[in-house]
């Protein structure tokens, strides 16, 4: 239903721009004569429950986000207000503590009309999210199935079968023209949530189901949009930044350049970044997190011939110089006030005290996973604790803990907050934030063999994140190589001062997710994890609790490996000896007594030969190059010996 010559009008007109400023919509053709259906379609990712608006902070708040979609509503309203997965999970206090209803409801209310599934709508297990999650969304719609059109997923199989197990794609018309999102999520998911909770699904490959869905729904509508939870580790509004995903090595980068031309733009999500590009003559946008900016697509439909002749892309952000930049909705506010009010009498009670800022890695606290932190070896230290001294915790002493860095979500700051518990005070919010996923701590018994594997996995090459840096509890120490090949990265292990031992056996902690594959590091299955009843955030807070003061947890446990120096070699090498054996004496010491010493200091030695017949203090054996020398000088002194004696024979004979 599309005309290829518009698709290649608009191609070039968005190369022209491509190289420009991508924060201003690309142009794609140029005006078309004749009557067109104008249709706008806003979108977000990765909200992650940020319904609080901190505009120095970069979040705008549920309000503002729904106030922007409603200004845009008011000046087309052929507007869909769409999001690329991830709007729950990993949330704030004020959304966690409710299971992230007031999100929801935020949304719901705002008219969010299509999503694709997340892998945080996954952090509570696959029947949660169709027995609560989406009929929770269904109860803001008369229109049925609306709970599943924001939960699409293509890719989402039953286990061991093509079924999808969400629903694939949704089509909303608007004005006469029919616009087709079909959703599909990373395939890493398997690896991204517990997968006690998945253990019934399989999450296939994200090309292939876009584009039978693309091929199945081409003569229902007029456009067709994917939306993604899967994304480039890149942010740039530059030609360099598109060239650069247009060409990563990963699942997304296979994603962009495979997905069939009946797909017309590319919504993408999970990786946290911001970059609006046109890719092979389509939009490829992502709009950052929790809400800071909306991506902005418009779709001009030829209302007779219901042809795509044009596609404009751009990101409009919803905060400027710390200011938000549209009206906020009313009604969302008062979700999102009495969401607060409820948090504020369970998260502003005090738990803990802390000495300094402790953080997560990256220039920006959180911002890189890749390096080691004092918040992830903090994290660390406190798994072990609960499972070596806490009171709650029956059963045998671990000998180390690991913290995975995606499992931190928040930092903990020595200042105090907005509600004024007091510098250096913890509370059971600001607590709650660090670890918000509810996991359990287990323990496993592992070989030294499976720890270093666990510690290889850190390297990840051609995922989207290419390294996620493990926190390790204190007394626990490595070397490593970062440029390095698979299975050569870690170059030592100690525990305690001692080097680890491949074959025996050690007592491992960490959380549920992790123990069970979570984030790639599989080295955990090698092992059967023990579920110890205790919950992350109860131990950390009871952490907090009994210890008067938390020191941020030192860094460098973790270390980068510097090969020992060799040795310079001597400029002079010594000479061997020869083979020719020391000569004996020819005769025995004469009788004559020596020669008192003199009263005077002997003289330093001068650097000339003694003369023939001088007797030494000490003789030395003749090394190197003094052999010749030596046997010489010996030999003339024998020589002048013999002399002496026969002289002295023959004047007594005389």
């Amino acid at each position: 239903m599309r005309s290829p010559m518009n698709r290649g009008l608009g191609a070039c007109a968005a190369l022209a721009v491509a190289g420009g400023l991508m924060l201003v919509p690309h142009a794609a053709t140029a005006a078309v004569e004749g009557d067109t259906t104008d249709v706008r379609i806003v979108g977000i990712n990765d909200f992650h429950g940020r319904i609080e608006a901190d505009p120095a902070g970069g979040v705008a708040g549920a309000a503002s986000l729904v106030g922007a979609v409603r200004q845009f509503e008011s000046e087309n309203p052929n507007t869909l207000f769409v999001s690329s997965g991830d709007n729950i999970g990993a949330s704030t206090f004020t959304s966690f503590i409710q299971q992230d209803e007031p999100t929801m409801e935020s949304l719901a209310l705002g008219g969010l009309d299509v999503g694709v599934v997340g892998n945080h709508e996954f952090d509570q297990g696959f029947a949660d999210l169709t027995d609560r999650v989406q009929p929770f969304y269904q109860q803001f719609s008369t229109e049925e199935g609306y709970g599943e059109d924001l939960t699409l997923g293509a890719n989402v199989y039953h286990k061991g079968t093509q079924d999808p197990a969400l629903k694939e794609y949704a089509i909303r018309e608007v004005d006469g023209a029919r616009i087709g999102f079909i959703g599909t999520i990373t395939s890493d998911t398997q690896t991204l949530v517990s997968p006690a909770g998945i253990s019934e699904l399989e999450f296939g490959d994200q090309v292939e189901a876009a584009n039978r869905v693309a091929a199945q729904i081409e003569d229902q509508v007029d456009a067709t949009v994917l939306l993604t939870h899967s994304g480039a580790e890149v942010s740039g509004d530059d030609a360099a930044t598109c060239e650069e995903i247009a060409n990563e090595q990963t699942e997304f980068g296979e994603l962009v350049r495979s997905a069939a031309p009946e797909i017309d733009a590319i919504l993408s999500g999970h990786t946290h970044q911001a970059y609006p590009c046109t890719i092979q003559d389509r939009p490829v946008i992502q709009t950052g997190s929790y809400g800071s900016d909306v991506s902005q697509l418009d779709l001009q439909i030829d209302t007779a011939t219901k042809e795509l002749v044009s596609v404009e892309a751009s990101l409009v952000p919803l905060i400027s110089d710390d200011e938000l930049v549209f009206p906020i909705a009313e009604d969302i506010q008062a979700v999102v006030d009495a969401a607060v009010e409820f948090a504020a009498v369970q998260g502003n009670e005090p738990v803990g005290e802390i000495s300094a800022d402790i953080l997560r890695g990256g220039e920006i606290p959180g911002d890189d996973r890749g390096v080691e932190s004092s918040m992830g070896n903090l994290v660390a230290d406190m798994y072990l604790w609960a499972t070596t001294e806490y009171s709650k915790y029956g059963g045998e002493p671990a000998d180390l803990a690991f913290m995975n860095p995606g499992g931190l979500r928040d930092d903990l700051l020595y200042a105090s907050s907005d509600v004024g518990e007091g510098d250096g005070i913890v509370t059971y919010a600001e607590a709650a934030a660090v670890q918000p996923f509810a996991n359990t701590i287990t323990t496993s018994e592992l070989t030294g063999a499976d720890i270093e594997q666990i510690l290889e996995e850190q390297w990840q090459p051609g995922q989207d994140r290419p390294k996620l840096h493990l926190g390790v509890s204190e007394g626990f120490s490595y070397e490593y190589i970062d440029d390095a090949e698979p299975g050569e990265h870690v170059q030592s292990i100690t525990l305690n001062g001692e080097a680890l031992d491949p074959e025996a056996t050690y007592t491992v902690t960490t959380n549920s997710f992790i123990a069970a594959g979570g984030d790639g590091f599989t080295g955990f299955a090698n092992g059967p994890a023990r579920d110890s009843g205790l919950i992350d955030l109860e131990a950390s807070v009871d952490y907090l609790a009994e210890h008067d003061v938390v020191d941020p947890a030192p860094l460098g446990r973790a270390v980068v490996y510097e090969e020992a120096p060799e040795p310079e070699p001597t400029e002079e090498p010594t000479p061997e000896p020869t083979e020719e054996p020391t000569p004996e004496p020819t005769q025995a010491p004469s009788e004559e007594p020596s020669p008192e010493p003199t009263e005077e200091p002997t003289q330093a030695p001068s650097e000339e030969p003694a003369p023939s017949g001088a007797p030494s203090e000490e003789p030395l054996a003749p090394t190197g190059g003094d052999v010749t020398w030596g046997l010489g000088f010996g030999a003339a002194a024998l020589i002048a010996a013999g002399v002496v004696l026969a002289a002295r024979t023959r004047s007594r004979r005389a």
